[in-house]
């Protein structure tokens, strides 16, 4: 993502109305990335409740600070308004202004968007040409189209992420806030560019249908076309049963280093002399992966000790030296100043108008010719409603008539 100020050509979705009815993460998260590459996004809130995103802060689940993080990321680049959908007058309010939009995202369930009439062939009706995305926990088929769910329950439990990450006989292990969100955020935001580039050729809008649990499905096929093909998977297995080239250790000062080293026997001569084992390169116990199967409960506790002796600095010396493949396991402060984090762009300094320089995590695209921009940042409750509601053509009157009516706060 690249500061506007360096001058970029016009944003790719620039003129793109995109309007969204979501709470929490996922679906904001896909409406961040089509607002950072130029969409004017409208995030529509209850006039009382609002997103409950708002109030993370007060859950007592992350660290808190001057600045509401978590709603920051995921609803930059967006005007906000108020309408209280589930009143057949702002039903109406919300025809209008679909009408005149290109994408409606939502994460309501199947019975909500038939309560409040939001359903794609009642708002079609509207707008033909309408891309129609819903992003929900389980789908919206199936008999558990109904059930709600997070990033917890439908991408980390259900999708067998949580039972492939933990050791064995150790109980599931918590995956990371808005973890499974993010992920399904990306893939909500490409069916919807590829929807809007199927119209730009056909004419035709369509849904667009993203869930976590799909989301999940995805990023676990590895394991899961294992077991469709076999009917089994690689079960989980404590590091000490790993090969010793393929593990994590630590440092002398209480860090960790994972290696990878998918093919091991081209760098067994280099990971030797690291070790300082240069003894061990042409011991026919040792020399090739099936040999070094049979030695590997002997070899991981020699390498751990070697690990234990020297700093995470001096092993990343000797390491880069030898040509091994590793990461520092680092932790989100020391993710924080990564230079190389830094230098692709993964953050970017912007200027709030009223919270000052802040730093924020960038959408992991970078496109070289029309690079996303942060141009506002996540709105105030209610803070755009008037202004949106004069664009789509109602005017000061209505604005309180639907005041009066409660249909806006």
């Amino acid at each position: 993502m690249a500061d506007k100020t360096k001058g970029a050509n016009t944003a790719p979705l620039e003129g793109i109305k995109v309007i969204e009815i979501t709470q929490w993460a996922a679906a904001p998260g896909a409406a961040v990335i089509l607002g950072d590459f130029g969409a004017d996004v409208v995030k529509i809130e209850h006039p009382v409740r609002g997103d409950g995103w708002r109030g993370i802060m007060s859950s007592g689940a992350i660290p808190i600070g001057d600045v509401n993080y978590p709603w920051e990321q995921d609803n930059r680049n967006k005007r906000g308004m108020t309408l209280d959908i589930s009143n057949a007058d702002a039903q109406e309010i919300f025809r209008k202004i679909i009408g005149k939009s290109d994408v409606f995202l939502t994460n309501l369930r199947p019975n909500e968007l038939k309560r409040y009439h939001l359903e794609y062939e009642t708002l079609v009706q509207y707008n033909p040409k309408l891309i129609y995305a819903n992003l929900t926990g389980y789908g919206r088929k199936g008999p558990e189209r109904e059930r709600p769910g997070y990033d917890y329950t439908a991408f980390w439990a259900r999708s067998g992420f949580q039972s492939v990450i933990k050791e064995p006989d150790r109980p599931p292990i918590f995956q990371r806030g808005a973890m499974g969100d993010h992920v399904a955020s990306i893939a909500m935001a490409c069916g919807i560019i590829t929807a809007l580039y199927y119209r730009e050729r056909t004419g035709v809008g369509q849904e667009v249908d993203v869930s976590l649990l799909g989301t999940g499905c995805w990023v676990l096929s590895f394991d899961i076309m294992a077991a469709l093909v076999t009917g089994q998977y690689a079960p989980p297995r404590k590091r000490e049963e790993m090969l010793s080239m393929v593990n994590v250790y630590r440092t002398k000062d209480d860090k960790w280093i994972m290696m990878m080293h998918l093919q091991p026997d081209p760098y067994w001569p280099k990971f030797c002399k690291a070790m300082g084992i240069e003894h061990l390169v042409d011991n026919p116990e040792y020399s090739t992966l099936f040999a070094r199967l049979a030695h590997e409960a002997e070899l991981i506790p020699m390498v751990e000790g070697i690990m234990a002796s020297k700093t995470l600095e001096e092993w990343k010396k000797i390491m880069d030296e030898c040509g091994l493949i590793y990461a520092p396991v680092q932790e989100p402060t020391e993710v924080a100043k990564d230079e190389q984090a830094w230098a692709n762009d993964n953050f970017l300094k912007f200027e709030h108008p009223i919270l000052g320089s802040m730093t924020m995590v960038n959408n992991p695209m970078r496109l070289s010719a029309t690079p996303g921009t942060i141009r506002r940042p996540a709105p105030e409750f209610n803070q755009h409603t008037e202004e949106v509601l004069l664009e789509f053509g109602f005017d000061w009157d209505d604005i309180a008539k639907f005041k009066d009516k409660k249909l806006i706060a």
